[in-house]
C-alpha cells in the first residue's frame, strides 16, 4: 500500500512540474540563419536614447550577442499610431526574418488609452506576420510608482502565440543605476535589454 502511495505521490509531483514546465516555455521561433536580419522596431527605448545609439542601443548590442544584421529602426517620441503608418515601408524596406516589437510608452505617457495602443499593436503584429517575419514582444510598463506592465502586452502575445519579455523594461526603470533620465536606460541599462532580448529568442529556438 505505502508502495503504492509512493509511486501516486512520485506521478504527482511529475505532473506539477510538467505544468510548471509548460506554464514557463515561450512560443517556437524558426532557427535563424546567420545572415538573417533582425528588426528592433520601436521608439527612443528601442533607439537607445539616454547612450550612444550607434554602439549602445540594445539593437547595436544585440547585433553583437548574436553575429546576426540588427537594424535599428527606433524614433524617439514616436507613439503607436505613428508607428503603424511607418511600419509597412521599413518592412518593405529592410525585409526582415525577425522583428522585435517594443512600442507604447509614448501612448501611455500621452494616456492616449489601452484600447487604441492594443489595436495598433495588433494591426503591427498582423502586418509583420504577413510579411514573413516573426515577432518577439516587448512589454513597456506605465511610467508611474508601480511600474505595472498593462494586460494588453501579454493578451497580444497569447493571442498571435508570440514569445514576450515582460519583466526586463520595469526591471530597469526601478534601478536608478540602470537609467539615465526618469524614463530611459543608461549604457548599462541598454546592454541589460539585449541580453534579455537575445535569451528571449534563445529560449523560444531562434538560436
Amino acid at each position: 500500500m505505502k508502495k503504492h502511495q509512493s509511486l501516486s505521490f512520485a506521478i504527482f509531483l511529475w505532473c506539477c512540474f510538467c505544468l510548471v514546465s509548460c506554464s514557463d516555455s515561450q512560443p517556437a521561433l524558426k532557427p535563424l540563419a546567420s545572415d538573417a536580419v533582425i528588426l528592433a522596431f520601436g521608439d527612443s527605448l528601442t533607439f537607445g536614447t539616454g547612450a550612444n545609439s550607434e554602439t549602445e542601443s540594445y539593437p547595436a548590442i544585440l547585433q553583437q550577442l548574436t553575429g546576426r544584421t540588427v537594424i535599428n529602426a527606433g524614433i524617439p517620441g514616436e507613439i503607436s499610431q505613428n508607428g503603424l503608418v511607418r511600419l509597412p515601408s521599413v518592412l518593405q524596406k529592410t525585409k526582415p526574418d525577425l522583428v522585435i516589437l517594443c512600442h507604447g510608452g509614448n501612448d501611455m505617457i500621452r494616456q492616449l488609452g489601452n484600447e487604441q495602443l492594443k489595436s495598433n499593436l495588433d494591426q503591427m503584429i498582423a502586418l509583420i506576420q504577413q510579411s514573413g517575419a516573426e515577432v518577439v514582444l516587448i512589454a513597456v510598463p506605465r511610467f508611474s510608482l508601480t511600474l505595472a506592465v498593462p494586460d494588453l502586452y501579454a493578451d497580444l502575445a497569447k493571442t498571435h502565440k508570440l514569445p514576450i519579455e515582460l519583466s526586463i523594461l520595469p526591471e530597469l526603470e526601478r534601478n536608478s543605476a540602470h537609467k539615465s533620465d526618469t524614463i530611459h536606460p543608461n549604457a548599462i541599462g541598454y546592454k541589460l535589454l539585449a541580453e534579455r532580448t537575445q535569451k528571449l529568442i534563445a529560449a523560444s529556438g531562434g538560436f
